[in-house]
């Protein structure tokens, strides 16, 4: 009695087809599964077992070899239970009819017969998808993951039993309905309001810039001078996802096992903020697993690293070529899986150990060896990926107690709104979202330069001692504040307000 069963795995948040083929034969009672299966895989057949007795159907005292195809990749995980239960009740001939050959199966069991639900569904339907595979069973629980993908039948179930009977036509099944993502997206907005931070001035137009074209910004300043707070004002200004982004992030959110079941679906940017004490791999990701680290779970979102130099070294660098190239490839000895990592980066740190340096009524008292090796922390190659660098300094007890109204986040968000639309619309052709992730060939496209402007820039350039790179950076900072503008050209203006991003590492990193 030989039975085959499709089902679908995943390697990072690429799927691949898995046929489970079993064979059901005379002999001593035995259960044996092969095809590279972890531990999670190998335990299914004492939750199969339980499960298909506790259901009331017949598991015979033969022998069961399971064997999951292609035999070659790593089968992680439990997602290969009801798949395993549906190929033995198809071998014991339970199921006689050919309906379970259309479908994708794929779901956890629990000992009594019930359908858990797994982690990854999301992207696992649209890799399948993509192969040319349109029909699914799937747990009851998964069920909002799959009703934003469109082009595919899939239907959703609570226990063993229900998939038996609408496998054999004894019952019918509704398929999940498909929702539209603009109509129905939604998330409670709990993040602070810019109208609480009072002064900074400067600050709030450089974040305002950053959340319009997705920059990434370092922003120094003294103990208390409110660099965490205004990176937590920052969410509040980004953009709302486009239907392409909340899918690329709901994937890693999904195989994280970080999503919310119920709403099926990132609704709002990642925010994550990882603790400088973060290991290397639990920031770029890896372990066992090879699961995805905190820059992937923060793609097309911020990544919030609070005390940057206070970081491991290891750590900080290892930021470099994600930063540059918006995926990170995780190699290990079982797999290498490349994760999209294209995040803004916030990092906030001191100036000096005591935090001093450079105040305007605080006195440092650190000696400049001190400081020197506190800076040499973040090195030039990191610097120079950082678009923005921005001074903060302690505001006045005056300015604390103004009564003056400060501006409102929404007003603020109004304006980025605008212009990242105006981005949308120039990059709608291309899988490039905002500014700041431009490639070459858009740059040069995109950043054309008066001969004023690069008169302005030749001087920057000569005068700061740029790099190739930090040359990159100022023009698409440039090209972000003339959309805030409404401005088609880049003007000297918007050329100058760049530049004055960039002259602040010369300050602190000369001592």
């Amino acid at each position: 009695m030989l039975s085959k069963i499709l089902s679908y795995g995943l390697q990072g948040i690429e799927g691949f087809l898995v046929e489970i083929e079993e064979d059901i034969t005379a002999g001593l009672p035995h259960f044996d599964i092969v095809g590279l299966a972890d531990t999670a895989v190998k335990e299914s057949k004492e939750r199969v077992r339980s499960a298909i007795k506790n259901s009331g159907l017949e598991y015979p005292t033969k022998r069961y070899t399971v064997n999951l195809a292609p035999a070659d990749v790593k089968k992680e995980g439990p997602l290969y239970d009801l798949g395993i239960a549906i190929g033995i009740l198809v071998a014991t001939g339970q199921i006689k009819n050919n309906k379970y050959k259309d479908f994708i199966i794929i779901g956890e069991l629990s000992l009594n017969g019930e359908i858990k639900k797994v982690k990854g569904v999301l992207p696992l339907l649209i890799s399948a998808r993509e192969k040319g595979y349109t029909n699914f069973i799937i747990p009851k629980e998964n069920e909002s993951e799959a009703k934003f993908i469109s082009g595919i039948k899939c239907y959703s179930f609570s226990n063993l039993n229900d998939v038996c009977a609408f496998l054999k036509d004894e019952i019918q099944q509704e398929e999940i309905k498909i929702c539209n993502f603009d109509e129905i997206k939604y998330e409670e907005k709990n993040f602070l309001d810019f109208e609480f931070v009072k002064g900074q001035y400067s600050a709030k137009r450089a974040l305002e810039i950053a959340a319009a074209g997705g920059h990434n910004i370092l922003l120094i300043g003294p103990p208390g001078s409110g660099k965490s707070m205004l990176a937590k004002c920052f969410a509040g200004i980004l953009p709302e996802l486009t239907f392409e982004e909340a899918l690329e992030i709901t994937k890693i959110h999904s195989i994280s096992g970080e999503l919310d079941y119920k709403k099926g679906i990132v609704f709002s940017r990642p925010f994550r903020t990882p603790h400088h004490s973060a290991s290397a791999v639990s920031l770029t990701g890896g372990g066992v697993h090879s699961k995805p680290g905190e820059i992937s779970l923060a793609h097309n979102g911020v990544l919030y690293l609070d005390e940057f130099p206070e970081y491991s070294r290891q750590v900080i660098e290892m930021l470099r070529q994600p930063m540059e190239d918006g995926c990170i490839t995780v190699a290990r000895a079982n797999a290498t899986i490349t994760y999209p990592s294209s995040f803004t980066l916030i990092a906030s740190m001191n100036p000096c150990p005591c935090g001093n340096y450079g105040s305007k009524d605080r006195e440092c008292k650190c000696s400049a060896s001190q400081i020197h090796k506190y800076l040499a922390k973040l090195s030039g190659p990191i610097m120079d990926r950082i678009d923005m660098h921005i001074e903060v300094d302690n505001i006045s007890y005056a300015d604390l107690n103004s009564d003056r109204k400060e501006e409102k986040s929404k007003d603020i968000k109004n304006r980025v709104d605008k212009a990242r639309n105006i981005q949308l619309k120039r990059f709608e052709n291309s899988k490039t979202f905002c500014n700041a992730k431009m490639s070459v060939m858009e740059s040069k496209k995109f950043c054309k330069l008066s001969k004023d402007c690069q008169l302005l820039m030749e001087q920057a350039f000569d005068t700061l001692k740029l790099s190739a790179r930090a040359n990159d950076r100022i023009l698409k900072v440039a090209r972000t504040i003339a959309d805030l503008d409404g401005e088609e050209e880049i003007l000297p203006r918007h050329i100058a307000e760049a530049i004055s991003y960039r002259t602040l590492d010369r300050k602190y990193w000369s001592v």
